[in-house]
């Protein structure tokens, strides 16, 4: 089987063998590779982080999608997502079986149709760089649909620490994700090649699949500007687990951050610890409303006193008498709670009900939500003590132009809080944590990362993880920050990069669902009882 490299310029590039021609793989070879394809990428996330599987990954699951017809491609891309998707995804088990069994269903469903187009533009000449667009498109797509999208298990989250993290300062994660497969896809290009020897051909294609991590290296970082802030960091852990963390009361969640920046403040004065300029919370530090309610007023001022500088307390609050938010407030020690940002993000079936007269009248679960939430309409950026934070509340750090609008409205440095207690010891919080070192070289930012169960984590702006917790454990420390200002190209330019390489992706899709058209209509205009096409004679040609 030739490659479509291997055909001279001047020629039409040959159509790849399909089942059942000679030369083809059987199905079940096919399936076997694609799934392998997908459990490789897979390893490359966290906990794991074997991040040179991904383009390994990405390699047999083109090889298996390479000359096949595009019904036969779609099942296998559905196949080879759901072998990625199913482990990637396992932390939404402790929310039901069936839960996690419907999101892999639907999420697999993106890939289908990214085979599908792959299958397509994989005739064409240079088709690694297609199939690469194709697989920005397919994971832009995720992250915007149903019910305002899922963007989680992007490639370029297994890439938190590791040489293709660079280019996130260039354009951002979808140029991760680009970089990855791009290697993947030159690799799978090699393996569907006919002829087995070494030869130049094979030597450029490996040299490309090689510069692409090593370029990631050489993306220059922006410097340090002189300035920082100490910033304590409160992990109060919760009582109960899974979809029962809170317990049979919520108050002890507040308590046991109240105690544990009460602990802070002794080592403080003990000098056992620094004292900090600001002190950061998890999301849902308080499930109970403080606004309404005067203990947990009392219990938030009381420990915000006790520590003596500005507090970013999670909490959860009530909107009119049918709605809640899930809100970022400052809370100082003099004034009390003063700014706030309401997250913009919110958790689909966790903290709203899509479809809700429907949901709730077949699932009885979704009634835990209970009170809709209401997002939030401004950029997290908020003043605390000397500096300007980027408040993004856990599930938004998935989302490029959530954490993208803080940082362009001054937020520095970026703050990450988070309730993961429902999915404690899973691979969700270590998935999480490498989606904010991507963002802090993204945006060449320090990213704190506050969780209530864990992990909490200080991650510098070269993506290096200088603190970390474990997990169902309090805990409790300060952290001498850096404050960076200075923009990086993918927060200059957005979005932009993105919309670049799915239109290419799209054009190539087009071009090539044409070519194949036209074929087909060659093939069968003859058999059907049409016009045989004569040869046309160029002017003044015998």
């Amino acid at each position: 089987m030739l490659s479509d490299a291997t055909v001279p310029d001047t020629a039409e590039p040959a159509v790849p063998a399909e089942p059942g021609r000679p030369g083809g793989p059987p199905a079940w070879a096919r399936a076997l590779t694609v799934i392998a394809g997908g459990v490789l990428i897979f390893l490359a996330f966290p906990p794991l982080s074997w991040w040179f599987t991904a383009p390994f990954g990405v390699a047999l699951v083109f090889a298996a999608l390479y000359g096949v017809r595009l019904r036969r491609a779609a099942w296998l891309g559905y196949l080879g997502g759901a072998a990625f998707l199913f482990p990637a995804l396992a932390w939404v088990r402790p929310i039901g079986d069936d839960a996690w069994l419907a999101l892999v269903g639907i999420e697999s469903a993106f890939w289908a149709v990214m085979a599908l187009a792959a299958a397509l533009v994989m005739r064409m000449r240079l088709w690694p760089l297609w199939v690469a667009c194709l697989w920005v498109a397919q994971e832009w797509a995720r992250g915007q649909f149903p019910v305002g999208g899922f963007p989680w298990a992007r490639v370029a989250f297994s890439q938190g620490d590791s040489p293709y993290t660079g280019h996130a300062a260039l354009a951002g994660a979808p140029l991760v994700t680009f970089t990855v497969v791009l290697s993947g896809s030159l690799l799978s290009l090699l393996l569907v090649r006919g002829r087995p020897a070494w030869d130049r051909q094979v030597a450029l294609v490996l040299a490309g699949a090689v510069a692409l991590p090593v370029l990631g290296l050489l993306v220059p970082r922006l410097g340090d500007e002189g300035r920082s802030v100490r910033v304590g960091v409160v992990q109060g852990s919760v009582p109960g687990r899974g979809l029962g963390w809170a317990g049979n009361e919520p108050a002890i969640v507040l308590r046991n951050h109240a105690e544990e920046t009460r602990r802070l403040a002794a080592d403080v004065r003990a000098g056992t610890l620094p004292k900090p300029d600001i002190v950061v919370w998890p999301e849902n530090s308080t499930d109970i409303d403080p606004y309404r309610n005067p203990a947990a007023y009392q219990t938030i001022d009381a420990a915000v006193k006790d520590v003596g500088v500005p507090v970013l307390v999670g909490a959860v609050v009530s909107i009119g008498d049918q709605s809640r938010a899930t809100r970022s407030v400052v809370w100082d020690p003099v004034t009390g709670p003063g700014a706030y940002y309401d997250k913009q993000k919110l958790v689909p079936f966790g903290e709203f009900t899509p479809y809700k007269e429907i949901v709730l009248a077949l699932f009885e679960r979704a009634n835990l939500v209970g009170r809709q939430s209401v997002p939030g309409s401004r950029d997290g950026d908020l003043g605390l003590g000397p500096v300007t934070v980027g408040a993004v509340s856990c599930y938004e750090v998935a989302f490029d132009q959530i954490v993208r609008g803080t940082v362009r409205a001054g937020g520095s440095p970026l703050v990450v809080q988070t309730n993961n207690a429902t999915y404690e010891l899973t691979n969700l919080p270590p998935q999480q944590l490498a989606m904010s070192q991507l963002r802090a070289v993204e945006h060449n930012r320090a990213v704190i990362a506050v969780a209530t169960t864990g992990i909490s984590a200080y991650v510098s702006p070269d993506g290096a993880v200088q603190w970390r917790t474990a997990e169902l454990v309090p805990a409790r420390t300060v952290v001498n920050v850096p404050v960076r200002t200075g923009n990086t190209l993918a927060t200059r330019v957005g979005a932009a990069p993105e919309l670049v390489l799915i239109l290419m992706g799209a054009a190539a899709t087009m071009v090539a669902a044409g070519a194949a058209w036209r074929r087909r209509e060659r093939r069968i205009g003859p058999a059907a009882g049409g016009p045989r096409q004569e040869p046309r004679h160029e002017q003044g040609q015998d």
